[in-house]
């Protein structure tokens, strides 16, 4: 597979439907373990039409899968009702098909599986780790502005600066007994009291030192999405059995949070993989709201699925995603 850890392989370069298509990276290879099987799973949201930059993800975790002998789970994480539509799940199906990727077992929808986070979300608020949080993204976005030297995160996005965290008791439930809408969010650092020192393992970085307060005190439910992405993939990949977690480079440290909540909730630990992207000519990564080129687009042109892995350095006359054996961490 093409790109990881380097600067931009500008020579790597391909033409797609008239855009220039880079590797983000260094190398990826699909890593194999002597004896082990990998559960790996490709879990896109149905907000919009597949692009190439998910095609090179559901190929990594399908390669992963079926070169060691392991299973390649499908999951539709479609748990926000503002944005997910019937149609682009469909979608999804008919691409992933088209392309030749198939799962097995069924196909997992988080809009099914609520009663599972809100088990998740009563362990957690048992524990004390959870606050109500009052402030809407606006109000927060204001406080941010205005706040000097305000916290930012690893990608430079500006976290949330703890209004709530320090409320007292009466206060918060007074604005719950008014009706005041509140998301719960996760108090790090009492998290990380109750956890200690906590690590992962990604195949390509080696072993990571849990970092969660890197990110802030993320959001772990609202009102209207009942359950954030940092709780319901990390719940739902303990429970579909995934050990090997493959996703792109921009997820990588989402895993601290990850961790701690696996550490929280007794669940087990996989391994990660965090794989390059796919960007076009200004190395900007695909992504539905920049317009990347969809599956669906390049279909109604006539494209062919040998003609997409060529676009993306997987054609036919591109050698075979390569393999590399690792140690078990």
């Amino acid at each position: 597979m093409i790109a990881g850890h380097e600067q931009p392989h500008r020579d790597r370069a391909l033409t797609a439907g008239g855009e220039t298509i880079v590797a983000l990276r260094g190398a990826d290879f699909v890593p194999l373990v002597e004896g082990t099987a990998h559960v790996t799973r490709f879990a896109p949201s149905p907000t919009g039409y597949l692009h190439l930059g998910h095609a090179y993800a559901a190929r990594f975790a399908f390669e992963a899968a079926r070169l060691s002998g392991g299973r390649f789970l499908l999951r539709l994480e479609d748990i926000d009702p503002q944005r997910c539509r019937a149609e682009f799940a469909a979608a999804i199906l008919e691409d992933l098909r088209w392309l030749g990727l198939f799962w097995d077992g069924g196909v997992v929808r988080q809009s099914e599986r609520m009663a599972l986070y809100r088990q998740a979300l009563d362990r957690l608020r048992g524990l004390g780790v959870l606050y109500p949080c009052f402030c809407t993204r606006k109000q927060v976005r204001e406080e941010i502005d205005e706040a000097q030297g305000a916290p930012h995160g690893p990608a430079g996005e500006r976290l949330y600066p703890g209004t709530c965290r320090d409320l007292g008791e009466d206060e918060r439930r007074a604005r719950i007994r008014a009706g005041t809408p509140f998301a719960w969010r996760l108090h790090v650092e009492r998290a990380l009291a109750l956890t200690g020192p906590l690590s992962w393992y990604d195949v390509r970085a080696g072993w990571v030192e849990a970092e969660p307060q890197l990110l802030g005190d993320v959001v772990l439910a609202r009102k209207d999405v009942p359950a954030s992405y940092h709780l319901a993939v990390t719940v739902d990949d303990a429970a579909q059995g995934v050990t090997l977690v493959t996703r792109g480079e921009d997820l990588f440290h989402a895993t601290h949070i990850h961790r701690l909540l696996q550490a929280l909730l007794g669940l087990p630990v996989p391994r990660w993989y965090h794989h390059n992207l796919i960007g076009d000519r200004d190395g900007r990564r695909m992504a539905k709201r920049t317009g990347a080129l969809t599956l669906r687009h390049l279909r109604a042109r006539g494209a062919t699925p040998a003609a997409v892995w060529q676009m993306i350095g997987l054609g036919s006359d591109v050698p075979s995603p390569a393999c590399a054996g690792v140690s078990s961490p």
